[in-house]
């Protein structure tokens, strides 16, 4: 049972949770931008929140399926066609063998996923499915998707039952937002930079951004302390200030430690956020503590709990054939 690439995206890769445990030897945790759209469309069809799944990045590749299967789009919105028919984001879709799945340029956001129910069969490599960026391996990991790339998956699902119930797309308002304000807590680093130009400067992302770092550009953020830094670990929304002044925030495939000082981190729920930053939209940063962030992350668990539970008891009431 697999899927074929037979059209290049931009940067296609497969992603589930991330890779832990290994930064101290060097590797990225990696796993996917935006963990709440990829949540979401694992939950879609039922699958455990951490499956393997499909990430493309602002031009979506065309996929034939050599095998029935049921399958969700969440993320970006990358006008999703099935034999050359428009289909819905975020809701279960059933797709036929030999069919055609073509994503064009994203239109909203920066990140798009697909998920396929019962999950993708590769094989795992330092306990993760997720790409190993700039490291020698084999296989469908070994990189961005290519033409040609054959991805296996675990089983091949029927229904006769009329899939047309999903999700609210107000879920995914964030992706949409025109002026964002991503919310942070303070680095190890916080006081030695004139906060206030940080807070109150119109950021953007630059075209060279990337999974690694976006690359922010706006007024230079001034040293307060003119001080040297030893390497120190790093995570996936550290906020770095080179000196040149122009911040970096560290992504999925950020390096596990930098000898940059740290002004910030990005609060966990805004992560997703951050993520969907298209370059040269503006956006602001808030800070906010530790206790908030914590709060504001609960509230989003259970937000993925709740929808989940509604998923399960979805799926509880279809007659599924397996292949």
């Amino acid at each position: 049972m697999t899927i074929e690439i037979i059209e290049e995206g931009l940067h296609t890769t497969i992603q589930d949770q991330g890779r832990l445990g290994y930064q101290s030897y060097g590797f990225s945790v990696s796993g996917p931008m935006d963990e709440f759209a990829a949540k979401m469309a694992n939950i879609l069809v039922n699958n455990d929140t951490d499956e393997a799944l499909i990430e493309m990045s602002f031009i979506g590749p065309t996929i034939k399926f050599h095998q029935h299967a049921i399958i969700a789009i969440t993320g970006g919105n990358m006008s999703a066609n099935l034999n050359d028919r428009p289909i819905p984001l975020a809701q279960p879709i059933q797709v036929k063998k030999g069919d055609i799945l073509q994503f064009r340029t994203v239109k909203t956001g920066g990140f798009g996923y697909m998920a396929i129910k019962g999950g993708l069969d590769i094989p795992e490599i330092l306990g993760s499915q997720s790409t190993v960026v700039r490291a020698e391996v084999e296989g469908v990991l070994r990189g961005k998707l290519a033409v040609g790339d054959m991805i296996s998956f675990s089983h091949s699902y029927k229904t006769e039952n009329q899939l047309h119930w999903g999700i609210t797309p107000a879920l995914f308002n964030y992706i949409e937002q025109p002026a964002k304000v991503i919310r942070y807590l303070e680095g190890p680093q916080y006081d030695w930079f004139e906060s206030d130009t940080f807070e109150q400067t119109k950021w953007t992302a630059s075209t060279r951004s990337n999974r690694m770092g976006y690359l922010l550009e706006g007024n230079p953020i001034k040293k307060r302390k003119d001080q040297q830094l030893l390497t120190e670990a790093t995570s996936f929304g550290s906020i770095q200030v080179p000196p040149n002044g122009q911040p970096i925030i560290l992504m999925a495939d950020g390096q596990p430690t930098g000898g940059y000082p740290k002004i910030g981190q990005v609060a966990r729920v805004d992560l997703s956020k951050v993520s969907q930053l298209r370059p040269g939209q503006p956006f602001r940063f808030q800070k906010i503590t530790v206790d908030e962030a914590i709060i504001l992350l609960q509230c989003r668990d259970r937000l993925i709990r709740t929808i989940q539970r509604f998923c399960q008891e979805k799926w509880g009431g279809i007659k599924l054939w397996q292949e």
